[in-house]
């Protein structure tokens, strides 16, 4: 741009030959490492400026471009009987490099991983079940072994419980209860348990957290505000998510089960603690 506004500002014959020259040639992307950039823009002021405007124009390029290690310029190849602009032609392996480093920050902008889910009471699937059979563990003194029916087409789920210090085993068959279903099978002193029962304590009393008795047999227990699809068993392992929501689990003064402070509810109520 400063070669042709120079070029029009020069009223000899001469000059407006070369503007007609200058402008019939193609314009070409071309890189100028710094020093070279200022002697070539020197050259062609010469061609068409006074010396004091060429000493001025060059000492401005030289403090704008002082921070820059190459710059790329769009000019105009101009030629005449007696003298050519030369240019400084860069290999296209270095412009690809170039352009590359360019792109580089959006490129790494896209990969950044994204944020981690919010770990919440929607993670876990507790389910509202019925114990249909119970019985003590052969070799743990503390456990009870019991079948549960929470609605699931695969029958009903073998899940042990410490419970015996609490309850006797006449007490559990035909107990309603909440049952934490997206655990992994584990064995306990060899019984395979796949799930939890879910409980409160107070001081020395432990007790069932018990559904409504007419909420659905498999239903899931929602607590409002908190919607969302569960976890699966691996997530629920491989990301902790016990440790982070149980200390949000507490009981209200009336024995209502609560995820900070909101109730767990199923389609006929609240489920409670009888403590």
């Amino acid at each position: 741009l400063l070669l042709d506004d120079s070029l029009t500002h020069h009223s000899s014959n001469q000059t407006q030959t070369k503007i007609k020259h200058a402008k019939a040639k193609r314009r070409q992307i071309i890189y100028f490492d710094s020093i070279f950039f200022i002697s070539y823009l020197t050259q062609i002021m010469k061609l068409t400026l006074s010396s004091s405007f060429t000493c001025l124009v060059a000492s401005f390029v030289v403090a704008q471009v002082s921070a820059f290690s190459s710059l790329p310029l769009l000019v105009s190849k101009a030629t005449s009987a007696g003298n050519r602009v030369p240019f400084h032609k860069v290999p296209a392996s270095f412009m690809a490099a170039d352009e590359q480093s360019t792109t580089e920050p959006a490129k790494k902008s896209a990969s950044e991983p994204p944020a981690p889910p919010v770990i919440d009471i929607s993670k876990l699937d507790i389910r509202v079940g019925v114990i249909n059979k119970a019985w003590l563990h052969e070799e743990a003194d503390k456990l009870f072994c019991e079948e549960i029916d929470i609605g699931e087409e695969s029958g009903p789920r073998q899940i042990a419980s410490g419970l015996r210090a609490y309850y006797e085993v006449e007490d559990l068959e035909g107990q309603r209860v909440l049952v934490l279903a997206n655990l992994k099978t584990r064995k306990l002193v060899g019984f395979p348990s796949h799930g939890m029962v879910l409980c409160a304590s107070n001081d020395d009393k432990v007790k069932f957290v018990e559904p409504p008795a007419e909420a659905a047999i498999g239903e899931r227990v929602m607590v409002d505000g908190f919607d969302g699809e569960p976890a699966t068993e691996n997530q629920v392992i491989k990301k902790k998510m016990l440790n982070a929501i149980f200390p949000d689990l507490k009981t209200n003064d009336e024995g209502v089960a609560t995820y900070k402070d909101v109730p767990f509810t199923t389609s006929a109520g609240a489920c409670k603690a009888s403590l």
